[in-house]
């Protein structure tokens, strides 16, 4: 389908612009913390994925968004199968059933399209409702259908990726007019299924990442060896930085998972504050331009996707940032547009997409 021309003049060119900076600072601090190591040359990949994943934001501009809505349940109906499939054939890797091998495409990760398809559906559920506000029984429906993919992904296992829906769903909730009396209502119940599940399925690792976030220093050789890297790299960094591939912690190996979840150490070490205060900079133009794109929407089920989309987006920048500084506890979380991944970064793309996708059509008839 091609895009009406005069549809192109109200692309917001300068959100494009901010998530192309960042894609292309992403690759560069790949190359630096991949340089000379065993994973050497993964930037190609990104690369790649980078140009498949512009090739799909351009194909979802030419999409109306609202009618991706309405084929929500087909899309999520095939996402919830995809998640069963990697649960039961995927190849199991470093301990996790996350992903499909698909030849040249190299690793599928179904857990990152899910937040679409949630946005998307979520979006179409919560716009047909025609009261000012909703209760608990109104969000029953749409929460069990959230909390089957939740349950799902958190099988992988991968609980980053599954907390990413959460925010989501609040935000959609809250916007369609959820009273706030029912949204601590849904916060007590989070909180005791999250301490049901500490007591009776949490994983061993994931109890000893809490205790060493809660006690420093407790496992400094083991457990704690991420935390107690990464904020030495994010501390050594100073103003100016090391310099480009003169990062000790990353270049000496001592930084663990640098290419992907521990990224931003990496650039906090080379660049410094400075470094840091410009792709923070971007990415708070991005998430601004995005809330903004969402108080401008047409209707209700662009306003519902731009909203879910965007605190997703938040929530793993800040919780990624705060990760490396030692904030909050380790997990599992790639930071968008940055960190190495082919289907993080189509995913944030396509995300981007459909938010450009709604702003585009704010004024079409």
């Amino acid at each position: 389908m091609a895009i009406d021309r005069r549809l192109l003049l109200n692309v917001d060119w300068g959100l494009l612009l901010a998530a192309l900076l960042l894609s292309g600072i992403g690759v560069l601090t790949i190359l630096s913390a991949t340089h000379g190591g065993r994973f050497a040359g993964i930037h190609n990949r990104q690369l790649y994925a980078l140009g498949l994943g512009l090739l799909g934001l351009l194909i979802t501009l030419t999409l109306d968004y609202r009618r991706l809505a309405d084929r929500s349940p087909l899309l999520y109906v095939g996402i919830v199968a995809a998640l069963l499939g990697v649960l039961l054939f995927g190849p199991r890797i470093a301990g996790t059933r996350r992903w499909f091998l698909m030849g040249p495409l190299g690793q599928v990760q179904p857990s990152e399209f899910a937040k679409l398809v949630v946005a998307l559906l979520l979006a179409k559920v919560f716009s047909e409702y025609r009261r000012e506000t909703l209760g608990l029984r109104d969000v029953v429906a749409p929460g069990a259908a959230v909390g089957l993919v939740i349950l799902l992904i958190a099988a992988e296992p991968d609980l980053g990726t599954a907390a990413c829906l959460v925010p989501m769903f609040l935000a959609v909730a809250f916007l369609a007019g959820l009273r706030m009396r029912a949204v601590l209502a849904l916060l007590t119940v989070m909180v005791v299924t999250g301490g049901i599940w500490w007591q009776f399925a949490a994983m061993p690792y994931q109890k000893q990442r809490v205790y060493n976030f809660l006690e420093p220093g407790r496992d400094p050789q083991g457990a704690g060896w991420q935390k107690n890297q990464s904020q030495i790299a994010v501390g050594s960094g100073g103003f100016l930085g090391k310099g480009y591939r003169q990062g000790s912690q990353s270049q000496l190996g001592y930084l663990p998972a640098r290419q992907t979840d521990f990224i931003f150490s990496v650039l906090a070490e080379e660049t410094g504050f400075l470094g840091v205060a410009v792709v923070l900079g971007l990415y708070l133009f991005v998430l601004w331009r995005s809330f903004e794109t969402a108080l401008l929407a047409r209707d209700r089920v662009g306003a519902f996707v731009v909203a879910g989309l965007t605190a997703t987006l938040a929530f793993q920048v800040v919780y990624n940032v705060a990760m490396v500084a030692g904030l909050v506890p380790v997990k599992g979380l790639p930071l968008p547009l940055m960190s190495y991944g082919g289907s993080s970064v189509l995913s944030s793309l396509l995300s981007l997409g459909l938010i450009l996708n709604v702003r585009m059509r704010r004024f079409a008839n």
